[in-house]
């Protein structure tokens, strides 16, 4: 395999244990994946030692633990800096991969020019996730309609075989390690969400095509990681949604439109930590029933 032609896997690790067996197997019989960095963020539930052993089965595979958890665009560029190939494919421990997917995705960005892609994604049942193709966050109309103005979704365009978006999902994004060099990797200044739409936010400014293949699918069980800590994760949800609105949008905001912003953050973040604790508190103790 030409160096030009390989891709290196970064998959990041947080209590991913029950499907990441499966995610790195597929990894590992999928075409032209030279190298598989897995970075652990202080794992609790064996994701440490599946990911040990599929190191000392497969070369190819080497294993980054961290003492903490500095959140996952850190870990996303450790990974990318502990490899070496061409191409770089940031995988969901949850997210199942066919064996031809990245090779495919790699050869349409080939023929784009600097680009990022993500592909379809659908659950167990085979149901599509609406969240795959996104567009940037509008701040006004989050202010206008807060429930309208926080859906991100674009429609599927099935006519369109390579659909461009303005930003995709993170669980999987595929892109040549120059571009993302030039870009500066991921945002660390991110904990947890929002920085998928800041990465895919400035490979567009850039120049970059920003795209989804609609043609090719993998299975994505979301949320694997997320569903023991839901207080942990709207809080750094919305903590990411701000930072992106400093970034990009606050210097050409007006101070009142800016207050706007972070009262409206703010109390959508209340609102769903108190839909969480009702619902926590509603629901009986384990071993009740």
């Amino acid at each position: 395999m030409r160096q030009q032609q390989q891709i290196a896997a970064v998959v990041v690790t947080f209590n991913s244990g029950s499907t990441l067996d499966d995610c790195l197997r597929r990894l590992r019989a999928a075409q032209d994946v030279a190298q598989i960095r897995v970075v652990d963020n202080a794992s609790r539930d064996g994701s440490v030692e599946i990911a040990q052993r599929h190191a000392i089965e497969d070369a190819r595979v080497r294993f980054i633990a961290n003492p903490d958890n500095p959140g996952f665009a850190t870990a996303c560029n450790q990974g990318a800096a502990d490899s070496t190939a061409s191409w770089l494919a940031f995988v969901n421990p949850d997210l199942m991969v066919e064996a031809d997917t990245l090779a495919r995705l790699r050869d349409r960005a080939r023929e784009l020019g600097p680009a990022l892609l993500g592909v379809e994604q659908v659950d167990e049942r085979g149901r599509a996730d609406p969240a795959v193709r996104r567009r940037d966050p509008d701040f006004l109309a989050m202010l206008r309609s807060p429930g309208r103005g926080s859906d991100l979704s674009v429609p599927a365009d099935p006519a369109q075989p390579l659909q461009p978006v303005p930003a995709l999902s993170g669980a999987l994004m595929l892109m040549p390690r120059d571009l993302f060099e030039r870009i500066g990797g991921w945002d660390e200044g991110y904990r947890l969400h929002a920085e998928d739409l800041d990465l895919c936010r400035r490979a567009r400014e850039s120049g970059a095509v920003v795209a989804v293949a609609n043609d090719l699918r993998v299975m994505h069980v979301r949320g694997v990681s997320s569903r023991s800590r839901p207080f942990f994760v709207e809080w750094h949800k919305h903590r990411g949604l701000w930072r992106y609105f400093r970034r990009f949008e606050a210097p050409v905001r007006s101070p009142p439109v800016r207050a706007g912003v972070a009262t409206a953050i703010a109390a959508h973040l209340a609102v769903r930590l108190a839909s969480i604790l009702w619902a926590n508190l509603r629901s009986p103790p384990a071993g009740s029933r």
